[in-house]
């Protein structure tokens, strides 16, 4: 697909010189730029859920680490249990 985008001149003439000197056209350059900061931005997020994870999580004398949604269910099943 084609696009087009505003940068400034700077920019503009230092990746156009890095993609020459890399012996790469200018769109694979922006793709591979585009592609490092998607997967950058990625590994964020997936960083930023599994924190919240384990901020939430309740780790046993043995800091074994059991997620309140275990603990929930572990106390759904148990519930009538009179032992």
């Amino acid at each position: 697909m084609k696009t087009a985008i505003s940068l400034p001149d700077s920019i503009f003439f230092e990746a156009e010189e890095t993609a020459r000197n890399m012996g790469i056209s200018r769109s694979e350059l922006y793709l591979n730029a585009i592609t490092d900061y998607l997967k950058k931005n990625n590994r964020n997020y997936i960083t930023q859920k599994l924190n919240e994870i384990y901020s939430a999580a309740y780790y046993k004398e043995d800091f074994t680490m059991i997620s309140n949604a275990a603990i929930k269910n572990i106390k759904e099943v148990t519930k009538n249990d009179t032992r």
